[in-house]
């Protein structure tokens, strides 16, 4: 296996946490925990458990892929921060996949439907707000990613166009305030099962980044709230 392209893909931009390994583009091992704030605790286990089992070690492997969000702060600091270091300790190439990307593909691959002729995936943003594009129905991207507050009119003009698949764990939420014939939902979590062939075209293509220097994506500056309280006091 030594001169195939490995690749260890990680996926933690939400609350679920998973890992996979895939060779030529073509997953062949994973594992996946849909459990809140556990991926600081879980991920590293979980990744190592899988090179194990798999008689793998990180300097067989031919890059890492992590996704880079948007999504969530502390979910993408830490896939981000655990795929760099083990990027510069094995001396292998570091892979970044679009969250949006991500649940695109995955949501062409795996919804057992009719084919959409547009993609929307959404990752909630709490209220009625996602992070989301507009993909073709072969899951490339036609528009911009950036926040959207949903309400019934939301896509009226891509609805007109076709059949829109809307996936992605906002999408549930989505499918409460619109009723159109043309709409489709598939609600998911991203899961690094499906980041094989965008990896694999990436590491083909040599598009890989800068393993001191990579950020999330965050889309939208992290916040921390300020008190209301009079810092004297008064």
């Amino acid at each position: 296996m030594l001169n195939d392209n490995l690749i260890l893909s990680i996926e933690t931009s939400g609350d679920s946490c998973s890992a996979a390994l895939s060779k030529n583009g073509a997953t062949f091992a994973s594992d996946f925990l849909d459990t809140p704030r556990m991926q600081s605790s879980r991920l590293a286990p979980m990744v190592d458990s899988l090179l194990k089992k798999n008689n793998l070690t990180m300097k067989q492997l031919s890059a890492v892929a992590v996704s880079s969000g948007p999504g969530s702060y502390t979910g993408l600091r830490v896939g981000v921060s655990m795929a760099k270091g083990l990027c510069f300790g094995a001396g292998v190439a570091l892979i970044a996949v679009g969250t949006l990307d991500l649940i695109a593909a995955q949501a062409l691959e795996a919804f057992d439907g009719e084919r959409p002729d547009f993609i929307v995936p959404m990752i909630d943003a709490r209220r009625m707000e996602v992070y989301q594009a507009e993909y073709d129905g072969c899951a490339c991207r036609i528009g911009d990613i950036e926040p959207k507050i949903l309400d019934e009119n939301s896509y009226a003009g891509l609805l007109e166009k076709g059949r829109v698949l809307f996936c992605g764990d906002g999408a549930g939420k989505f499918s409460s305030v619109i009723s159109h014939p043309s709409a489709m939902f598939f609600p998911c979590c991203p899961d690094a099962r499906y980041m094989a062939k965008i990896a694999h075209q990436k590491y083909l293509a040599g598009d890989f980044e800068d393993v001191a220097y990579m950020e999330p994506f965050y889309l939208k500056d992290f916040r921390i709230g300020q008190s209301k309280k009079n810092v004297l006091g008064l």
